[in-house]
């Protein structure tokens, strides 16, 4: 069985686990937990297209992700329908991004994550301030929800059906990215941006373009956020959701397709699955982080593909040496 073969049999029982999902748990509350799971995947995938493949730490992507969902909100309690609402939702998202980019694309390293930090500040003080349109700490409420090709998304298997369409088209954009010239350019601006310069690349316009891209997913993300939880508040803007989501690319492995998607299953399980059993559930969630920070560097998926691979290779090396071994007979 070949590399392509294994990989097209993992990616086929994936699907299969997502999709049968709703029939193992029965209970509506672990379907949206599921839910959760997803469209935070989709936020730290976005967030990684800056963070591992860029090298541009971002702390203020909290503030495009609550953009989005006060858009749809807005538009929505206005009388809108939906499909204005998402388009209008999604403009947003991008004119933000673009925004963002312009401002912090003037500096990279510690100066870049210090002016994301303070525009997702902004949009967190005008959400918080601007009572006359975000309704300050009362936030927005959705009333409704769409019904695509007239399925209703009420109900939380429905809803979860879509998310995980929405998931693996996002998963699908991502991989194409990194695997794309493109993408291979992004991470020569990471790596070595005098040398790309030197070369005729455009290294501002290259991740101007990335900020677009990771910003746009960044919205859809959004969007299933405010259709999922019916609400948004302030506090989705705020300063711990940017770093709650950077530490689930940088625990699960920067620069990999699996890593942010494990970083936000276990950020999202222990924040509504852990906290119901334990009450320090912040200490438990920071040993757990430390723990990787510590023995895993690289994140939990490369450090756990590296663990596998050096027991693998241990066993083979033993079993080859068993084998070698001549019976007890002839040595005598």
């Amino acid at each position: 069985m070949n590399l392509f073969t294994q990989r097209s049999l993992a990616l086929g029982i994936a699907l299969a686990a997502l999709v049968m999902l709703p029939l193992w748990f029965g209970q509506s509350y672990y379907i949206r937990i599921c839910n959760e799971i997803l469209y935070w995947s989709i936020f730290a995938l976005a967030l990684n297209v800056l963070v591992g493949y860029g090298g541009l730490v971002s702390l203020g992507h909290a503030g495009l992700f609550a953009i989005t969902g006060y858009a749809a909100a807005l538009m929505l309690e206005s009388g809108h329908g939906h499909i204005a609402a998402g388009l209008t939702a999604i403009g947003a998202a991008l004119l933000a991004s673009a925004i963002y980019a312009v401002l912090a694309l003037r500096a990279t390293g510690i100066g870049f994550l210090m002016i994301t930090l303070a525009l997702g500040q902004i949009v967190w003080g005008v959400a918080y301030r601007w009572a006359d349109l975000t309704h300050g700490d009362n936030g927005v409420n959705v009333r409704n929800l769409p019904a695509p090709f007239g399925i209703d998304l009420s109900s939380p298997q429905s809803f979860y059906i879509m998310t995980v369409v929405v998931f693996f088209v996002a998963a699908g954009s991502m991989a194409i990215f990194a695997r794309s010239p493109f993408g291979a350019s992004l991470c020569g601006t990471r790596v070595q941006p005098r040398r790309m310069t030197a070369l005729g690349y455009n290294v501002w316009l290259i991740r101007l373009l990335a900020f677009l891209f990771s910003g746009f997913w960044t919205g859809i993300a959004g969007l299933l956020f405010v259709y999922h939880k019916q609400y948004i508040s302030p506090q989705t803007s705020g300063l711990q959701t940017s770093a709650e989501v950077l530490l689930m690319v940088i625990s699960g492995g920067t620069a990999t397709l699996l890593g942010p998607i494990a970083g936000a299953a276990m950020v999202v399980i222990m924040k509504n699955v852990v906290s119901a059993y334990v009450v320090r559930w912040n200490l438990v969630l920071g040993i757990v982080f430390v723990a990787i920070i510590s023995f895993m560097p690289d994140g939990l998926v490369p450090g756990s593909a590296r663990l596998w691979r050096m027991t693998w290779q241990a066993a083979r090396t033993r079993l080859d040496a068993f084998r070698a071994e001549p019976p007890k007979a002839e040595r005598r």
